[in-house]
């Protein structure tokens, strides 16, 4: 059902059961699937991908070209998973030649006034609360929740199942499973509330939990805490996920606990 007020471009590849509500634009390459409501004075540009019944609400900017003075107008795009809700005036950035494309998975959230600009990665079932600002480049694992109005730096990863709190600077990488706070940004704990919500056993939290006390908590450096790691915990795909993620990291990971706050592991 679209409205007579909106434009659609003629190119545009829209599903039958879209719906486009007043004042909104739709550039070509331009593809959308069925069951998408679109609210009125939403701008998508060309190069957007938008998945099955999404709800995009006033105000969003869609595929816009990158803020990046590098981008030289090459062909890039942008994909939103199915049943993602994108709220007033969200802008999601079309990526550039390092990536060529920015990524929003399924069934997310993202509340008003979120950028999300090029190049990012974020997983499926996240959360980025209202007024989250994310810089270029920065990857969100599955699960994942950023408190409002805080900032990552770009290049920052953010591992599954993580919570960020709201305010926050994100400068270093945030590693699976855990709750960071404070400023600068440190490791606050296990996000067991979470992980219980998602079905995890208390079993698998305390195994979490102290893969956590030997990295944060153990006196040593990251190096030696992961060759403790894999020494005394039996594999399995959490503590895999956690030391590869912390061996992996390009800008390093976030402080550990200190008594300077209050753990909550």
């Amino acid at each position: 059902m679209n409205q007579p007020l909106a434009y659609i471009h003629p190119e545009a590849k829209i599903a039958q059961n879209v719906v486009v509500e007043p004042f909104t634009t739709i550039d070509k390459d331009v593809e959308i699937g069925e069951g998408t409501w679109i609210g009125p004075n939403v701008t998508i540009m060309a190069g957007a991908r938008i998945g099955r019944n999404c709800k995009i609400f006033p105000g969003a900017v869609i595929a816009a070209m990158p803020q990046d003075l590098k981008f030289a107008g090459e062909k890039t795009t942008v994909h939103i998973g199915d049943n993602t809700v994108i709220r007033e005036c969200v802008t999601v950035n079309r990526g550039t030649v390092d990536r060529l494309r920015t990524v929003v998975g399924s069934n997310c959230l993202l509340m008003a006034y979120v950028h999300v600009a090029h190049d990012c990665l974020i997983g499926d079932n996240c959360v980025l609360a209202n007024g989250v600002q994310l810089a270029g480049h920065v990857e969100i694992g599955d699960h994942a929740i950023v408190g409002g109005t805080s900032a990552v730096h770009q290049f920052v990863k953010i591992g599954q199942h993580a919570m960020v709190s709201g305010g926050s600077l994100v400068r270093k990488d945030v590693p699976p499973f855990v709750k960071a706070g404070r400023e600068p940004l440190t490791y606050a704990g296990i996000n067991s509330i979470g992980l219980r919500r998602r079905g995890y056993s208390d079993q698998k939290i305390s195994e979490i939990q102290q893969l956590y006390r030997l990295l944060f908590l153990g006196g040593m450096n990251n190096n030696d805490a992961l060759d403790k790691i894999e020494l005394e915990l039996a594999p399995s795909p959490e503590r895999d996920e956690v030391v590869n993620f912390v061996r992996n990291s390009g800008r390093g990971i976030i402080k550990g606990y200190s008594r300077g706050g209050n753990s909550a592991d």
